[in-house]
């Protein structure tokens, strides 16, 4: 099924945001929408409550797809994220790919625990922008750059659970748009302490999608089709997610309880999607930029721009849209 969740509640007469949204389940076709209040009033009280919710979430899915006249015509700018905030945001770095490049460009070797002990930060999560909304940047200086992901949102997650066990936690899969100010990190790092400015608020995809709807791309709990990133327009790149995955959900699950449980609502990103062969493009500006270093000793594609766009979208064997698009556009905050 697909879920999503209103950034109002103008089905019971009231206009005002919603912290939390309003949970609605969404058709298939990501065209039509009904509201699922009635069985939990946003979608974090949903996930903690997933064995009492599912089976209506479910019912009501099944009864939108077979009359969408039950439902009510979507417009995705009405959807916040389908979590507009939630209590832990993680992101690993499952693909090697993309962090060998990196590091390449600068002169250094990929560790060799990297082979086996996942890269992970945690993030802002007390807000997400929703999937069509601006990305606002105060300074183009920042070095503003998008990151083309798939995520996971767990239920309760027990202290150090095994992979094995761990794909059993995984609820619902989205795609996400990490935004990064690159030129605002490396003296974070160098801190020796995390990310805080280089890291502003994360997109996620219209809908959150139940494991069961990638049918057989759903494998080794990892998303085994293409994820596409057009800029400006333009392809920029469309490596498939499930290829050169170091690390799968489940795995990565297992890496971030290892110390300690995980409240339901958890989102897990895999880092940047990034194939080793270079002919199916980039899911970020600065992997495009260090393969230019690698090639030539210089980075000829710019950071964005304000009134640039990103949209991020990942299509079915039939060319449908799975999640929605995220299609943003980076504007100037004003004070």
């Amino acid at each position: 099924m697909k879920l999503a969740s209103l950034k109002t509640s103008p089905l019971h007469g009231n206009e005002e945001v919603i912290r939390d949204g309003t949970l609605v389940v969404v058709d298939k076709s990501i065209s039509y929408f009904v509201d699922a209040s009635h069985i939990a009033p946003n979608l974090q009280l949903a996930i903690e409550n997933w064995n009492n919710c599912e089976t209506a979430l479910q019912d009501l899915y099944e009864t939108l797809n077979i009359d969408n006249k039950v439902g009510t015509a979507l417009q995705i700018s009405d959807l916040a994220s389908p979590l507009p905030r939630a209590y832990q945001w993680l992101d690993g770095s499952a693909y090697l790919s993309h962090v060998e490049r990196v590091r390449k460009a600068r002169g250094a070797e990929m560790p060799p625990s990297f082979l086996n002990d996942p890269l992970m930060y945690q993030g802002g999560s007390d807000h997400f922008i929703g999937p069509n909304d601006p990305i606002y940047v105060a300074d183009e200086a920042y070095g503003i750059d998008f990151e083309s992901e798939v995520g996971i949102i767990t239920n309760d997650v027990p202290m150090g659970v095994v992979p094995s066990r761990a794909a059993e936690n995984i609820k619902l899969i989205v795609l996400i748009n990490d935004v990064s100010l690159r030129n605002l990190i490396p003296s974070e790092l160098s801190k020796g302490f995390g990310f805080i400015h280089g890291k502003p608020p994360t997109t996620f995809s219209p809908v959150a999608i139940t494991p069961d709807e990638l049918g057989d791309a759903w494998l080794d709990t990892k998303v085994n089709l293409p994820l596409t990133s057009t800029y400006n327009n333009s392809l920029f790149g469309n490596p498939n997610a499930g290829d050169d995955m170091q690390f799968n959900f489940a795995e990565l699950i297992s890496h971030a309880a290892k110390t300690r449980p995980l409240r339901a609502g958890t989102i897990i990103g895999s880092g940047t999607v990034s194939n080793n062969d270079i002919s199916t493009g980039c899911s970020c500006l600065v992997e495009k930029r260090v393969l230019e270093i690698i090639e030539s000793g210089e980075a000829k594609t710019p950071f964005m721009k304000f009134g640039d766009t990103i949209h991020i979208e990942m299509l079915d064997g039939k060319k449908q849209s799975i999640f929605g698009a995220i299609d943003q556009e980076i504007r100037l905050w004003k004070n």
